[in-house]
């Protein structure tokens, strides 16, 4: 066995030995793992292969056995389950009752597992996410995995021979959920954000890895060819413009620009060529683009038929009796794979769960200014981040289906990791707390407040 797999072999198990003891370990290897994958990577030798592990399950289950066996030490506040969270709960039954309402998936699935399963794998990790991730410190050590693994995504990109493209397009790097070149470009389109924050509140040698990162994941994201990730990017310049905060507004419309400047810096002929079919007319789109629409028209004709859906991971053996151009093909639209698969009932949660993530970003953003300063500059401009993360996944979400892609997931749940971090910080400074609760119990803190008085802070289990 060479001895970068026995490093590797030596790192994996350590880490899920660690995750018995520390679960916030088993967190960020189970992030790292599902950005980079393991086969395509240079450590994934057939030595490895045969053992026959499902790597990022044996980590997840490995942080399970650890969250259980520190459960008193986690911080995850009064309530167990936060709107959000039971709200992801329901979208999770949902797809679950799509099997009755549906019809049954013919033939074996395309992925390793089946939507159904897949999804129901997603929500167990964005639980443990959402009740480990609850302190400042260890939110920031989640942001510079994310950092990290964009970066490996990027160098992988940048390393990977031209033989090993697909039609002149990136397809061979990363995960799983990384396997089409569109899904790739999304997640790194999202994780962007996440990295120029953490390149405007580090220090030099953060800033450093920030702009390496930030390089190398455009470049990726370039030679996926990807217009998608194109739309995404530029909803989240906008975003991330039109939330500003009014003394940082210039600094981070300069830091757009010279990114911008930069990403086109790398970019090629084919590239704009491929940008430039991004169009609405029939006349100017290229046969994929065209195909999209068609899919989309026929999409509408399946939920009148169906509108409590046709079952989870069915749109493909469906979708071609209404379009028979479209046969097996892929909705290449998070919002109809969703109603598609799921009906009507499944995008209202799912337009839900954006809502609520939204929302719960601006109360932490209004809960922040009762911080001391240091930390109030922390939350905010986390907070920041996630919102422009969030735009640019949804935009790219117009063109890509990104329904059971897990990293979606992620920034689904991640304001519900920082509204529990900012509880957490409260309790420490004792800071009266407003926590999600019935609105008798805030009314009567207002009130308490009115009168002069400080409330009782909530208990924050510890």
């Amino acid at each position: 066995m060479p001895l970068r797999t026995i490093l590797f072999l030596l790192g994996f198990v350590g880490a899920a030995g660690g995750a018995l003891f520390i679960p916030i370990i088993g967190v960020l290897a189970y992030i790292f793992l599902y950005s980079i994958g393991v086969e395509r990577q240079w450590w994934g030798a057939a030595a490895i292969n045969i053992l026959g592990l499902r790597y990022s399950l044996t980590m997840a289950a490995a942080t399970a056995i650890g969250m259980a066996l520190h459960w008193k030490s986690l911080r995850y506040g009064k309530t167990f389950l936060h709107s959000q969270e039971k709200l992801l709960l329901l979208f999770l039954g949902l797809v679950w009752l799509s099997t009755l309402t549906g019809e049954p998936t013919s033939g074996a699935y395309t992925t390793v597992d089946h939507p159904l399963v897949k999804m129901t794998k997603i929500v167990i990790f964005a639980l443990m996410l959402t009740h480990i991730v609850t302190r400042a410190k260890t939110l920031d050590i989640l942001m510079w995995c994310l950092v990290g693994g964009a970066l490996a995504l990027g160098l992988d990109a940048y390393m990977i021979p031209r033989s090993d493209f697909r039609s002149g397009r990136l397809e061979t790097v990363g995960g799983p959920d990384f396997a089409e070149s569109n899904n790739l470009a999304a997640y790194l389109a999202a994780i962007l954000p996440i990295v120029g924050i953490q390149f405007l509140r580090s220090t030099w040698p953060g800033r450093l890895l920030s702009l390496a990162t930030g390089v190398f994941a455009v470049n990726a994201i370039i030679l996926t060819r990807s217009r998608g990730a194109v739309v995404g990017i530029a909803t989240g310049c906008a975003t991330a413009l039109l939330l500003a905060p009014k003394k940082h507004r210039m600094t981070i419309a300069i830091a757009l620009v010279v990114a911008t400047a930069g990403g086109l810096y790398l970019t090629d002929p084919g590239y704009y060529h491929r940008v430039g079919t991004i169009s609405l007319s029939e006349e100017e789109q290229d046969p994929a683009s065209y195909a999209r629409v068609e899919i989309w028209e026929a999409s509408l004709l399946l939920l009148k038929d169906h509108p409590f859906g046709v079952g989870a991971g069915n749109f493909f053996q469906v979708i071609g009796r209404y379009n028979d151009r479209c046969v097996g093909r892929d909705a290449h639209n998070t919002f109809v794979r969703c109603y598609s698969e799921l009906g009507v009932q499944g995008l209202l949660v799912f337009l839900a769960l954006i809502g609520n993530a939204i929302w719960v970003l601006r109360r932490v953003w209004r809960e922040a200014a009762l911080l001391p300063e240091e930390s109030q500059k922390h939350v905010m401009w986390l907070s920041y981040g996630f919102a422009i993360s969030l735009a640019t996944a949804l935009a790219c979400s117009m063109t890509v289906t990104l329904v059971y892609v897990e990293a979606l997931w992620w920034l689904m749940v991640l304001p519900v990791c920082l509204e529990r971090a900012v509880a957490n910080l409260k309790a420490d400074t004792a800071i009266p707390v407003r926590l999600p609760a019935a609105a008798g119990k805030a009314g009567g803190r207002a009130r308490s407040r009115r009168r002069g008085r400080a409330p009782n802070p909530p208990s924050v289990k510890r």
